[in-house]
């Protein structure tokens, strides 16, 4: 699909469109010999690869949730459908599947300006432009991109279970996020320092008391952590003979939190700092 359908927003999905495909998926999953298997399949298409529910009941309002938080791109949760069926289709070969023009049909019933053309994602009416509507984020447009570009990175990560990498990437993001904050104005000082822990430590002074001093002490625990040779060992050298490296049910734990973590900031940033620091990761991407 065009790069500026994932980054902005072609339009929604209707609530109604995304039970349709959710009962495709449990059609799908009927087939085969663990239908809950099937529905986290899907699931971590929909929610960048949480961890297993619980149980097969919670894995199926858990999926139904992950579907309904995506649907506000219809694009991207096309794809992420598409994604899953092709995954079922190269591990488990007998199990059917629904075809294009299924697919197709379902988008048209409600709404949505495309059809899927394998391989690709296109406009329904070519000649009728799809408008997209960019984030609209105080830290700007550019950032917001790369953001999102360091997630996806991470999650294909966690798919190709390298767990190390993963946890990397997404921690270097959560360092680069603290950023935004240099030199806010909190009203009764400014936010000074250059590095992670400088920043979060000035945040939590002037606001002690406060949820934003508890996350940020939660933040600071994992980050120690996971920086630690002897701990997570993802980011300082460790000695090869000991294979410090976190396991892939880490990794997912891991990413999870920071993603949330990841997200709190922003939204606490948002209207504080209209630009954030644009830097190059170590790990192939630039924020």
């Amino acid at each position: 699909m065009p790069a500026k359908w994932r980054f902005g927003s072609p339009g929604e999905l209707d609530q109604q469109g995304v039970n349709a495909f959710n009962s495709l998926i449990h059609t799908i999953a009927a087939q085969a010999e663990s239908s809950w298997e099937i529905l986290e399949l899907f699931k971590a298409k929909f929610n960048g690869g949480a961890s297993w529910s619980s149980n097969e009941s919670w894995a199926i309002g858990d999926l139904q949730n992950a579907m309904s938080n995506s649907a506000d791109n219809a694009a991207t949760f096309i794809a992420a459908f598409w994604d899953g069926c092709e995954q079922v289709h190269r591990e488990h070969p007998t199990i059917g599947l629904p075809d294009v023009d299924i697919i197709n049909q379902i988008l048209f019933d409600h709404g949505a300006p495309f059809e899927v053309r394998p391989p690709d994602l296109v406009p329904r009416n070519p000649q009728i432009p799809i408008p997209v509507l960019t984030p609209q984020r105080s830290i700007g447009e550019q950032a917001v991109e790369l953001i999102n570009a360091s997630l996806d990175q991470a999650d294909r990560l966690l798919l190709e279970q390298r767990p190390r990498p993963a946890v990397q990437e997404i921690l270097w993001l959560l360092e680069t996020v603290a950023t935004a904050f240099q030199g806010l104005d909190t009203g009764t000082g400014t936010i000074e320092g250059k590095y992670f822990n400088e920043i979060v430590r000035n945040l939590r002074n002037h606001h002690r008391g406060g949820p934003l001093a508890e996350a940020l002490g939660w933040m600071t625990k994992m980050h120690g952590f996971l920086s630690s040779p002897t701990g997570g060992g993802v980011r300082h050298g460790t000695q090869l003979a000991a294979d410090v490296s976190p396991t892939l049910k880490e990794a997912h734990l891991y990413c999870n939190l920071t993603r949330s973590y990841i997200n709190y900031l922003l939204a606490e940033a948002a209207d504080a700092m209209p630009v954030a620091t644009v830097r190059k990761s170590p790990f192939g991407t630039s924020v």
